[in-house]
């Protein structure tokens, strides 16, 4: 369950982040000294840009997204949509990451849009796998419907859903997909709302799988919720040599008036907790703000 990457060799991953973890020991000293002998090359850091059609809110959770991030380390990737007020911030929007287990959301989808398009429902086996891998983040579910669909399915659902910057991960190593705040924002507005590219049995049963992840994967974007709001969940999470830990969550979220999605992205992260640190405190700002407009 923590690890995104699975070829359905367990023998061989396990031994591979094994060599990885090794070399990333010396890798990550190697990279904090030549970082510290350059300050100067270092980019400029991007700022979070919000809009909204509700007055004083864009400023608002500028200011609260940006405070929250303050002193994290790590490189961090916001994305909130709020259909109520036309509400959207972003923070490196189109910034890759390893996806880790979020790519499961995509995986379902592929499986209902495709069992769409042949007018046939979910069989028992499937709805198991599906139920496995979104609840509970189950890899050999993931892995076994992963190579069911194979890539160019995979790349078709991401044809039609307009993701265009996901890239599936090759040699079935599909926590290793690269995806970005803006496609994991346009799968949630997919899920979220009515559509062409999937049903409204499809999006429902999305929506209901990410509502039972169990409470100990049901960190990150829904910390803070209020009551009264409904929140659906699927986390990432994956350590490699470089860039330290990936953690990820991705929300949808809806009651008290307000109907939105929240996606924090974020890798170099020293632990797992300090990643899920950081997401949260993000989350907590945004229900809020958006609860008191």
């Amino acid at each position: 369950m923590t690890h995104g990457i699975s070829s359905g060799k367990s023998r061989a991953v396990s031994g591979r982040a094994r060599a990885l973890g090794a070399a990333g020991v010396g890798a990550g000293v190697l990279i904090a000294c030549v970082a510290a002998a350059s300050p100067a090359a270092a980019a400029p850091t991007p700022t979070v840009s919000c809009t909204s059609a509700k007055a004083g809110l864009a400023d608002k959770l500028k200011r609260d997204i940006t405070a929250a991030l303050a002193n994290r380390r790590g490189t961090i990737a916001v994305g909130l949509y709020d259909r109520t007020t036309n509400t959207t911030c972003t923070l490196r929007p189109s910034t890759a990451y390893d996806s880790a287990s979020v790519v499961k959301v995509t995986v379902l989808a592929t499986l209902l849009w495709d069992a769409k398009k042949h007018n046939r429902y979910l069989t028992a086996r499937e709805v198991s796998l599906t139920q496995a891998m979104i609840t509970k983040s189950d890899n050999a579910a993931t892995s076994t419907l992963w190579r069911q669909l194979g890539i160019t399915k995979i790349k078709g659902f991401l044809a039609a859903a307009g993701m265009t910057q996901t890239k599936p991960g090759a040699n079935g190593y599909w926590g290793l997909t690269q995806i970005t705040v803006t496609d994991e924002q346009k799968l949630l507005k997919l899920i979220t709302a009515r559509n062409t590219v999937l049903s409204d049995n499809s999006r429902a049963y999305i929506l209901k799988l990410m509502g039972q992840v169990i409470s100990s994967q049901r960190w990150g974007t829904p910390y803070g919720v209020p009551s009264g709001v409904s929140a659906a969940v699927k986390n990432g999470w994956l350590q490699r040599a470089t860039h330290g830990w990936r953690v990820h969550s991705v929300g949808a979220f809806k009651g008290g008036g307000h109907d939105y999605t929240i996606t924090v992205l974020t890798h170099g992260n020293s632990t797992m907790n300090y990643g899920i640190a950081t997401i949260q405190g993000v989350a907590k700002v945004i229900h809020r703000d958006l609860a008191a407009s």
